[in-house]
């Protein structure tokens, strides 16, 4: 299958609010699946939105810890208060590594690949990685929520 082109900011795509899939089963839906994860895997992803491939639909694909999340339609209903700071990077954003602060914890209900409802508690990579995607189908992008880190200045 042919690895898709990824979109680059400051391509407009990428802060489009996303319209919703609503034949999970229709051919170009689910080509559009299978070339996602081929892209992704190839650029070493760990999660890729179908803005970043030039689609304002919402799906995106996410692998951690070997396991495969294709995710159709995706919400997050619940964000835990506890939050932390990790460095995340985007492949939208070649070799751009910023702090950004996001919910510890979150819960997703989605569709997958078959049209099932699935739902997903999360904390870690994986937790940070559904953020991160599912801002991109609502147009946020990971640059609007960096952290300033304050350096200590020697007296």
């Amino acid at each position: 299958m042919p690895e898709l082109k990824i979109v680059e900011y400051p391509n407009p795509i990428l802060s489009k609010v996303t319209e919703p899939v609503l034949d999970v089963k229709k051919p170009s839906i689910q080509k559009l699946i299978a070339n996602m994860l081929e892209t992704m895997e190839a650029n070493n992803g760990v999660g890729l939105a179908a803005p970043q491939v030039g689609k304002s639909v919402r799906l995106c694909v996410i692998r951690v810890d070997d396991m495969t999340y294709i995710l159709i339609n995706p919400r997050v209903t619940y964000k835990s208060w506890l939050q932390e700071t990790w460095e995340e990077g985007c492949l939208s954003f070649p070799g751009k590594f910023i702090p950004v602060k996001r919910p510890k914890k979150v819960r997703v209900k989605a569709q997958n690949e078959l049209g099932e409802e699935i739902a997903i508690k999360a904390e870690g990579l994986l937790s940070r990685a559904l953020q991160h995607e599912i801002d991109h189908l609502d147009g946020k992008l990971y640059i609007e929520k960096e952290v300033k880190i304050r350096k200590k200045v020697k007296k």
